[in-house]
């Protein structure tokens, strides 16, 4: 095969985070009494995610910080008492492992892999949730080496995180590592800043627009078997 290892992302790379993500806030809406968290609530919250996440990718704030502000903003902006956003994350965090959907038959395709390649887990969220998912989706059985950016001590994108990868995974060049993730600041700039190449799993035909180099973009993950039989002359740019 091209690749010898393969450093798979988990929310919205192999398993559906939005679903799981929506799931749980409704779960905690009613754990917490909050009352019912509609859907335009839901995209609103969604929304101030994804940008809180990106500040943690920038270094703006800490992962401790975002956890609990991210909420504190978004219930204020609902009306709600922001004083329960600490007790609402605790939930959240154990909540989010509860449903889990996978992306195109993702643990069909790992598992196929599993022998084959080097396969490691690579997330930024926390220990708590991610590994409550891996407990319940099944892949804590097929993964060769597991990273969590709360043991790591460092998020992707940053370089330091993918040194413990390489310290931890044994004589592997940069060249015979893959990562294959959906966020294009998170996982495709992370793999730039390892110098090893990268896959963008982007479903809905998203425009690159991070300055990040791309080495692959596929719109269903099962193209990874194209990849991973190419030559070792063959690149995809799409």
């Amino acid at each position: 095969m091209k690749y010898k290892v393969i450093l798979w992302d988990l929310d919205g790379t192999l398993t559906d985070f939005l679903t799981a993500e929506k799931s749980a806030i409704r779960k905690c809406f009613e754990i917490i009494g909050l009352g019912e968290c509609t859907d335009e609530m839901l995209a609103r919250y969604s929304a101030i995610n994804v940008r809180y996440w990106q500040l943690l990718e920038r270094g703006e704030m800490t992962k401790a910080q975002i956890l609990v502000e991210r909420f504190r903003e978004f219930f204020a902006l609902e009306g709600l008492d922001v004083d329960k956003a600490y007790a609402f994350n605790e939930e959240y965090q154990l909540r989010l492992g509860d449903t889990i959907v996978f992306c195109d038959d993702s643990y069909g395709i790992v598992e196929d892999l599993k022998g084959k390649v080097l396969q490691c887990l690579v997330t930024n969220g926390t220990r708590v949730s991610q590994e409550n998912k891996l407990k319940n989706s099944g892949f804590d059985r097929l993964f060769d080496y597991l990273f969590i950016s709360d043991i790591v001590g460092y998020e992707k994108p940053a370089v330091e995180f993918f040194d413990a990868v390489f310290a931890k995974i044994g004589d592997y060049s940069k060249e015979d590592v893959l990562i294959i993730g959906d966020s294009l600041t998170s996982d495709i700039k992370g793999g730039n800043n390892a110098g090893i190449d990268t896959c963008w799993y982007n479903p809905r035909g998203e425009y690159n627009d991070k300055n990040v180099q791309v080495t692959y973009e596929i719109r269903d993950l099962h193209e990874i078997y194209d990849i991973m039989s190419a030559s070792e002359s063959t690149c995809v740019h799409d």
